[in-house]
């Protein structure tokens, strides 16, 4: 599949900037087709395209390669160990991959193994149709490639701004002061796709009073947008727009645009168009529709889905009387201490509520008596940190079984290539 031949862009208009240089559309179309005809020359086994790229020129260059070649594009992420590198090769060059396969993306794995997940060009598509009519995007919108192609929404990025023949700023891995210096261009992003940690950044690094005049939508999602963060962009200006989403359905399953976000709550909105979304009778969010992807590989041998075509997302929510849903934990995050079943999430959410606490990361530790005991990593913020007033203000804020009984202070959280917290990688460290 030649996706530049898709855009709906002329030939002479910028298409890819790296926020120094341009090129066109029939410029890029060329170096595509050059990169696509070395590939054809010595294709690799079983058509898997190993790849391991970064968010800038030539790693979209040879993304879009790999597709025009006509093999499957299978991006990994550049900080994974050369053993890790073989593993993934091994698992690809024995999996069996459905015939419309044109992406094999491997789920976060923040909370257990990732998983290979066999995307299709008709999920793209329809990921890219239902993020347009949702986000009211246009022709003329510029789009930061601020997320890692080795996940879904780097990848959802690059289809979708091509897809409507956006112009793609690629400049590599997410740089804050980089990100600003695109933003305060008078040709800078109008659109941002972000995860909290990144717009957390973001913030604090932005030195004018008022947010980027150009900027329309910045989308925040791949982890839990505390609410403190939201509320203090969206009174600075920012126009947030919250969104819920897997690999498994192709990046977004609902969102809220920015003006749904000021007017509150903060809930991720209603699906996307063509998605529908279930709660099942425990709580857990079921979604399926035209964006779920196609099955696990590469050793997976669980279903993707339940016979009556639906994902059961391990998330927890609710729907409103208008169809808005809420998103209340996963059920990996739940701790169940003493009988007593907690989530990490909310406990996080309140020990954020702490000044000397910058972030924070909550999950069960094993206990031979209390089942599991509650255990925080915390990263404070600059300066003196007393654990015993933290400790202390925990006790009125949270209840008894709520309260974190081990502690890690200090030292960066371990997060993914794009900055989710990795619980599993905490849960190792207690």
């Amino acid at each position: 599949m030649d996706l530049l031949a898709r855009c709906p862009a002329s030939g002479a208009a910028d298409i890819l900037d790296d926020g120094a240089d341009t090129i066109t559309l029939d410029a890029l179309t060329a170096r595509v087709a050059a990169a696509a005809a070395q590939l054809r020359s010595d294709p690799p086994p079983g058509g898997v395209h190993l790849l391991s790229i970064e968010s800038d020129f030539d790693g979209i260059i040879e993304l879009l390669a790999t597709w025009a070649a006509g093999l499957v594009a299978a991006p990994l992420n550049p900080m994974l160990t050369p053993e890790q590198r073989t593993r993934a090769s091994e698992a690809l060059s024995t999996a069996t991959l459905p015939e419309e396969t044109c992406t094999v993306l491997w789920t976060s794995g923040t909370s257990g193994t990732p998983r290979g997940v066999a995307l299709s060009w008709a999920s793209l598509e329809a990921s890219a149709r239902g993020s347009r009519t949702r986000l009211d995007l246009r022709g003329d919108d510029v789009w930061l490639a601020s997320l890692s192609p080795a996940h879904v929404g780097g990848v959802a990025l690059v289809t979708r701004a091509l897809l409507l023949g956006n112009r793609l700023v690629a400049s590599g891995r997410f740089d804050v002061e980089r990100a600003i210096a695109a933003l305060e261009s008078d040709e800078g992003p109008t659109h941002l796709s972000l995860v909290p940690t990144q717009l957390h950044r973001l913030l604090d690094a932005w030195r004018r009073p008022e947010a980027p005049s150009r900027l329309r939508c910045i989308l925040i999602g791949g982890a839990h947008a505390p609410s403190g963060l939201v509320t203090r962009a969206v009174r600075q200006g920012w126009p947030i727009a919250l969104t819920y989403g897997a690999t498994e359905m192709t990046s977004q399953i609902a969102t809220a645009t920015p003006a749904e976000v000021r007017a509150g709550p903060l809930d991720v909105g209603v699906p996307l168009p063509g998605v529908e979304v279930l709660i099942a009778d425990d709580g857990e969010i079921l979604a399926r529709g035209a964006t779920r992807a196609l099955a696990y590989v590469a050793g997976d041998s669980r279903p993707l889905a339940d016979p009556d075509g639906w994902y059961h997302t391990g998330d927890i929510g609710r729907l409103d009387s208008g169809g808005r849903l809420t998103v209340t934990g996963r059920r990996i995050d739940r701790i169940v201490t003493g009988g007593v079943t907690l989530d990490a999430i909310e406990i996080e959410e309140a020990l954020r509520g702490h000044p000397a606490v910058h972030d924070v990361c909550v999950v069960g530790v094993p206990d031979e008596v209390w089942g599991e005991r509650v255990a925080a990593w915390v990263e404070p913020v600059e300066g003196e940190f007393d654990l015993d007033d933290v400790e202390s203000w925990a006790s009125e804020a949270l209840g008894s079984s709520s309260r974190p009984r081990l502690w890690k202070v200090g030292g960066t959280l371990p997060r993914n290539a794009n900055g989710k917290v990795d619980r599993a990688e905490v849960r190792s460290a207690f």
